[in-house]
């Protein structure tokens, strides 16, 4: 018997043409469990008719599949395979098919074949290697989401270095710390772009950022804004590079940041083999594009799902959707007038967008797009009230929404298939060949109802190669908890139906509308201002953001009436206008423990009114009714 609380049920079509379907019946399993069950009993076995199915290109085929020596932290997959990525997902395709098609904020459109893409690829390569770049080298990719931006991405695997995309959004010393410890040798930015009618001067930025990282050698600009750069012209004018350079399956593609808590970003290893093949098993298999359909996922070259969806789409070999502007601008009906205008199939959103949109008369949703015909979203959980409302309204109740959590260090961990029923704010599943958990303390499967972390039993495709020379760090991050078991940090349940939910972050990382900082980078910035002796970031819950942030200062000096003012402008300035804090607040002490760590979980407690826990290894428990008291009686003033 079903469910009683579905909302959404899968038609004959999905049961019976969906990729997940054709491949459920191609490797002779009768339903879509069996093949679920048979991904991580046999994930070895999983990943090489995942690699088969997808045709993936090899120039030398691998000796197996994987090998876990080195245990679970460290597997190896397809030893002795030796490719590189853009044999599957630019040159192998009918030149004629249609990549991307692209829209800027200000009107302009463009199309580009698989062809005319494969073509710029070989001549930014050919510029890399004209500027020294070499197999292994970093290349620091900061630009607008443009057709050139994913060009480059796949021109640096086309010679073998490494992209290391960033947030477009990023301020100069943001974007300089990521490239020191990358060790960049190159920099490509744009002249800038156009957000909310103005245009953004990226270059300068750019420049800035170079000027503080010692490795960058070379600075190159992409003209974005209509103008003519003739150190562009120049730089694709080198010799193309026609055939790339042969990899290990295992050889770095890709460094993406995730938040630290520590001080500095995170740099997540990712591969030539693995990442390609996951970001195609979500694409196709969860999110089911088909020929012809174009993706459309609201992102930034800095945010793990443009190389996700660039990487499926490519290897798929069908089309995917670039929109570079504001999603609110002119009006908030942007996206839908862009979803009807390019008869978008796949819409792929965060919580946040639909949240902030739903309170508004002109969304533009007056009737849901028919072109519509997979739902998805990503970044943070969701709440009911807003899951039904895109599910509704954009998807007029008939588009199943493709929920997928995971990580920039993991792909997506749990998923949604349109194979299965669907309840609000749900996964069905797990991603296939990912052997996922909710485990308590005690490292034990919870029972359903209860809420445990979220955990990977098996490596799995797609999981990063650790952290760029922080091997230590990555163990402790990740693998410390239990032997041999990947801890995510994030709250996770399941039902009694086996549906699987979200529950936000179980450690300090804060995110803001998808866009996750470590405190300590935050806390990095203020103590910049001589003003502020110590200092807290937390994130708070939003209703509109999912998290906002919120920081607690100790001043050195006298308090200043404009001190708020000033940390909130240092903030945006630092790190980015989407990082300034909601509110900063004066204390006179944050909790500490005797060791002098600041406890950032009793001091979230103290504003949400949690639980603060056990203060018994507290230093000063008192800081937290301080922190109380400054919160009641409004010690900030409200944001400008």
């Amino acid at each position: 018997m079903a469910p009683a609380d579905l909302a959404w049920q899968p038609s004959d079509d999905f049961l019976t043409n969906s990729r997940l379907a054709r491949l459920t019946t191609r490797l002779g399993f009768g339903s879509y469990d069996e093949l679920r069950r048979a991904s991580i009993a046999e994930i070895e076995w999983f990943w090489g008719a995942v690699a088969d199915d997808l045709g993936f290109e090899w120039l030398e085929p691998p000796n197996r599949v994987l090998d876990r020596s080195r245990g679970n932290p460290w597997p190896d997959w397809f030893p002795g395979g030796v490719t590189n990525l853009v044999l599957s997902c630019v040159d192998r395709h009918d030149p004629t098919r249609v990549a991307y098609v692209w829209e800027g904020e200000e009107g302009a459109v463009r199309t580009m074949s698989f062809g005319e893409l494969s073509a710029l690829v070989s001549a930014i390569a050919g510029g890399l290697r004209a500027h020294g770049v070499r197999s292994g080298d970093r290349v620091g990719l900061y630009l607008p989401l443009v057709p050139e931006a994913l060009a480059s991405l796949f021109a640096c695997a086309k010679v073998g270095a490494v992209a290391v995309p960033m947030f477009s959004g990023f301020a100069p010393d943001a974007v300089a710390a990521r490239l020191r410890l990358a060790e960049a040798r190159l920099l490509l930015t744009a002249d800038g772009f156009y957000r909310r009618g103005r245009a953004v001067d990226l270059r300068a930025a750019a420049r800035q950022a170079a000027r503080d990282a010692p490795s960058v050698e070379h600075v190159v600009v992409v003209p974005r804004l209509g103008e003519r750069d003739a150190g562009w012209e120049a730089f694709l004018g080198s010799d193309p590079v026609h055939e790339p350079e042969p990899v290990p399956a295992s050889h770095p593609f890709l460094l993406t940041f995730t938040s630290g808590t520590t001080g500095t970003p995170k740099a997540a290893v990712h591969t030539h083999a693995g990442l390609p093949l996951k970001s195609a098993t979500e694409v196709g298999y969860h999110a089911d594009q088909r020929d012809g359909e174009l993706f459309f996922w609201m992102t930034d070259l800095g945010w793990i799902v443009a190389p996700l969806v660039a990487l499926g789409t490519g290897m798929l070999g069908q089309p995917m959707f670039l929109y570079d502007g504001a999603p609110d601008y002119p009006g908030p009906g942007r996206i839908a007038d862009l979803v009807a205008r390019h008869s978008v199939a796949i819409l792929g959103v965060s919580p946040t967008w639909v949240r902030s949109l739903m309170r508004r008369d002109d969304h533009g949703f007056d009737e849901p797009p028919v072109s519509l015909r997979v739902l998805t979203s990503s970044g943070e959980p969701w709440s009911e009230v807003a899951w039904r409302w895109f599910f509704e309204r954009v998807g007029g109740s008939r588009c199943p929404i493709v929920n997928l959590a995971g990580g920039t260090e993991a792909g997506s961990l749990l998923g949604a298939v349109p194979v299965r029923p669907l309840k609000p704010c749900s996964f069905n599943s797990h991603c296939l060949g990912v052997d996922a958990d909710v485990l308590g303390e005690d490292g034990r499967p919870v029972e359903p109802g209860e809420l445990g972390e979220l955990v990977v039993k098996q490596p799995w495709v797609g999981q990063t190669r650790g952290f760029w020379h922080e091997d230590e760090r990555y163990l402790a991050t990740y693998w410390n908890r239990w032997p041999n078991v990947w801890a995510h940090g994030d709250w996770a349940s399941r039902d009694e139906d086996g549906f699987w939910y979200l529950h936000g972050r179980s450690d300090d990382t804060i995110n803001v509308a998808g866009k996750r900082v470590g405190p300590a980078e935050v806390e990095s910035v203020l103590v910049r201002d001589a003003r502020v002796a110590d200092c807290a970031a937390i994130g708070v819950p939003d209703e509109l953001k999912g998290e906002t942030i919120w920081c607690f200062v100790v001043l050195a000096a006298a308090f200043e009436p404009d001190v708020e003012h000033d940390l909130r402008s240092l903030v945006a300035q630092r790190l980015g206008r989407a990082f300034a804090p909601e509110r900063v607040i004066a204390v006179a002490d944050l909790p500490r423990t005797r060791s002098a760590k600041i406890v950032r979980r009793a001091v979230r407690a103290a504003v949400t009114g949690g639980d603060v826990g056990d203060v018994s290894s507290l230093e000063n428990p008192e800081a937290i009714g301080e922190i109380q008291r400054a919160v009641s009686a409004g010690a900030s003033a409200p944001a400008r």
